[in-house]
């Protein structure tokens, strides 16, 4: 294994998955690509204007990427951060794709196969679109 896609929110679901992406990634010598995905609504893209860049640089404000580079660097284990706009699903795995990741891995909040249904998981969504292997932690510490 060389490469993880790790998707991260800052949420405790999101924590629990790249603590244990890092623990494969120091076990495997394999690098860490953490991404965060933007939704179209959210109040920073807004502010970029209508039709904002695909891409955007990451700042001081990218907190969960932050923390995220911060425990790869304590556990010395290599990593890159990117920051998209988009559909949560479809972009982590178009990014996974075109980094040629052997793993993603994502938290689950696991509320359920009927909330799952009514809200849209993510994690279901990249579960049913995926074409390489995914790794879905379910969060189970923060319920």
């Amino acid at each position: 294994m060389k490469r993880l896609v790790v998707a991260t929110d800052g949420s405790a679901p999101a924590e629990e998955a790249l603590e244990l992406a890092l623990e494969l990634a120091a076990g495997e010598g394999a690098e860490v690509l953490f991404l965060h995905v933007l939704a179209r609504d959210d109040p920073r893209v807004r502010r970029l204007g209508s039709e904002p860049p695909h891409r955007l640089e990451v700042t001081e404000e990218d907190v969960p990427l932050r923390r995220a580079a911060e425990a790869a660097g304590r556990r010395g284990v290599p990593c890159s951060l990117e920051l998209v706009v988009g559909d949560a699903a479809d972009e982590i795995l178009a990014y996974a794709d075109s980094r040629d990741a052997d793993l993603v891995v994502v938290g689950s909040r696991g509320r359920g196969s009927v909330a799952g249904a009514l809200l849209g998981s993510v994690s279901r969504s990249i579960l049913g679109k995926a074409t390489r292997p995914v790794l879905i932690v379910r969060g189970l510490r923060h319920g």
